[in-house]
């Protein structure tokens, strides 16, 4: 769950905007009194504090609008956030992810003062579902449409450098939802102990996502880190789940007793390691699924007999 620091409006567009602390929603419009409001996919746009902050040093001074967003927002992660991801802000108002980022045709009046523009890499965008009033301070969270709240991590360094189309994310999405499951956070990473762990961290815990599926680095290369990265930040370790995917695996293929994958929980969040290959991705999760939907029960405390 995140907060609304800023409420933003400008009369022109590729301007900055002001902050009026509160304003008017309107379904499928925007934020009443905004230039940018009206029929379409980008009816309001949100930027994260945390991406202001890191313009700050260096050197840049702008403060919340500054780079044309209606909403400013802390202790959320926008830019994960997957295309159709409901977000209720406030009381009342929900928005539905449309976009994110988006490419500029010329630059804006922010960019040639600016020199620079977030917006586009790190802001996104949404249309209004359901109307209503916000102000500073209201709470912005997820709406979760399925039973089981789910974020799908790829590790892999050729990935993130745009080296390699992922194609495990889509499959994990698909197979996902055969359990109802909801992927409402999708990120690309590289091999990085810390990045690893720092995401799964934010993404996990008491408030975190049901369940978190990552792909990638399970290997025996000197980059591949996930298990050692996942286990800085478990609480609790479930190494059945893993034990199970290479049995049932291994059956087939016996290199899948090479995957080093761990899973466990953190706070009310279970996180499991899956390969990177895209078959053995369907593969592990048709497997897990007679048990996994059971499993995330138990752990929020649905189900209190387990046999």
């Amino acid at each position: 769950m995140g907060k609304i620091l800023s409420v933003c409006v400008s009369k022109e567009k590729g301007v900055p905007k002001k902050n009026i602390g509160k304003g008017i929603v309107k379904e499928n419009y925007g934020l009443v009194g905004d230039a940018h409001s009206g029929p379409g996919i980008r009816q309001i746009s949100l930027l994260a504090k945390e991406s202001l902050e890191e313009i700050r040093k260096k050197g840049i001074k702008i403060g919340c609008g500054g780079f044309g967003e209606n909403f400013t927002t802390s202790g959320m992660e926008l830019t994960s956030l997957t295309i159709g991801t409901n977000l209720k802000i406030g009381n009342t108002v929900v928005v539905e992810v449309t976009q994110i980022g988006k490419n500029c045709k010329k630059p804006c009046n922010i960019y040639k003062k600016q020199g620079m523009c977030i917006l586009p890499s790190q802001g996104i965008f949404a249309r209004v579902l359901k109307g209503g009033n916000v102000r500073q301070g209201d709470a912005i969270e997820i709406i979760n449409h399925g039973k089981i709240s789910a974020g799908i991590l790829i590790i892999s360094d050729r990935s993130a450098r745009g080296e390699r189309k992922d194609e495990s994310g889509i499959i994990i999405v698909n197979e996902l939802k055969k359990i109802d499951g909801d992927a409402v956070r999708y990120k690309i990473i590289p091999d990085d102990t810390v990045i690893i762990s720092s995401t799964l961290k934010d993404w996990s815990g008491i408030n975190g996502l049901d369940l978190i599926v990552t792909s990638g680095g399970t290997g025996f290369s000197p980059r591949d880190v996930t298990p050692e990265a996942t286990k800085k930040i478990l609480q609790k370790e479930a190494p059945g789940l893993s034990e199970l995917m290479r049995m049932k695996s291994g059956i087939k293929n016996e290199r899948a007793y090479l995957s080093r994958g761990v899973a466990g929980i953190r706070g009310e969040t279970l996180i499991i390691n899956l390969p990177g290959s895209p078959r053995a991705v369907g593969e592990c999760l048709e497997i897990l699924f007679p048990v996994l939907a059971h499993a995330i029960e138990v752990m929020k405390g649905e189900v209190k007999d387990c046999f």
